[in-house]
């Protein structure tokens, strides 16, 4: 199955040319797209750059920041036109390690939806300050018992989708921008009868830069998330 590796990038110069190189190191096989929101730090200028080096290096230009779920989707769909077989999204800030990509693969040969869960057996967080700890837990309880989905890790965004279950989840009745989209998208794949499994992850706070996300985005989208059920 041919995979893509889906990276939205926003101000990520100081991190995207690292990740690039470390992707491709482990696994040379795979097919990468950066989808950048016209970075005024350069991030997309830094990519074209390493498409010289990587022929299986792609980039989608934005013409403004529009939100991370938009993000992904745009990629889901240039990735359909590709006739690519599964879809793994993940952070530009190491975040998410590299290292994770197989295991996360070999088992979407199996299961529709692979969730990089922190919260699962075997899973969790590192060099996070403790405010950042609790509201993430607990934000991952509240959405399950709302969305009532059984799944423990709602928020984490190191996920793998198979084409048929984001052909069955439908992306254009997504509504969610931001911090809830994951959430959405976890939800409708269960909604949709796709399978789903949580595969332990250990999340490391980011090496360089600012978090996108803060607490006030957090806490909005524990209201939003009535909308979505």
């Amino acid at each position: 199955m041919r995979l893509l590796i889906l990276i939205p990038t926003y101000n990520e110069a100081a991190n995207i040319s690292k990740l690039v190189d470390e992707i491709f190191k482990i696994v040379p096989k795979t097919s990468v797209l950066v989808i950048d929101d016209s970075s005024p730090d350069g991030t997309a200028d830094i990519v074209e750059s390493l498409k010289k080096k990587y022929p299986q290096l792609f980039l989608l230009k934005r013409a403004e920041k529009n939100g991370l779920g938009t993000a992904y989707i745009e990629g889901f769909k240039w990735g359909f036109a590709k006739d690519f077989d599964m879809f793994l999204e993940m952070d530009a800030d190491f975040q998410h390690n590299p290292e994770y990509i197989s295991q996360l693969a070999n088992l979407g040969q199996k299961y529709d939806v692979v969730i990089g869960s922190r919260y699962t057996d075997g899973g969790g967080v590192k060099n996070f300050g403790l405010l950042r700890r609790i509201l993430s837990r607990l934000g991952s309880i509240y959405l399950d018992l709302v969305l009532q989905t059984n799944i423990k890790d709602m928020t984490g965004g190191f996920n793998l989708y198979r084409r048929e279950a984001l052909e069955k989840i439908n992306l254009d009745t997504i509504t969610s921008k931001g911090y809830l989209f994951q959430a959405e998208m976890k939800y409708k794949a269960q909604k949709s009868g796709c399978s789903i499994v949580e595969s332990p992850i250990i999340f490391i706070n980011r090496r360089e830069g600012k978090s996108k996300i803060t607490t006030a985005i957090m806490l909005e989208a524990l209201t939003k998330v009535w909308c979505i059920r």
